[in-house]
């Protein structure tokens, strides 16, 4: 089990949301990924999407100045 660190910061709703679609093909089952993003709704997309996808999301924390991580666990 790997854990991908992905940094999308700069990238505006549903940009980070799209990202991570793309690349959830390429990420095996029980990897983790770690994904931190400034995006204003980023919270609720990343729940919104690992429940639509069937995913678990591991933990979201707040890091300040707008951003915000979350770790995913495929």
């Amino acid at each position: 089990m790997a854990t991908q660190v992905l940094d999308f910061k700069g990238l505006k709703c549903p940009q980070p949301t799209l990202k991570l679609t793309t690349l959830a093909y390429k990420i095996p089952k029980g990897d983790v990924v770690e994904i931190s993003a400034d995006c204003p709704t980023f919270e609720k997309d990343m729940r919104d999407w690992c429940a639509r996808n069937k995913k678990v999301l591991v933990w979201m924390k707040d890091q300040g100045n707008g951003v915000k991580s979350c770790q995913i666990q495929f």
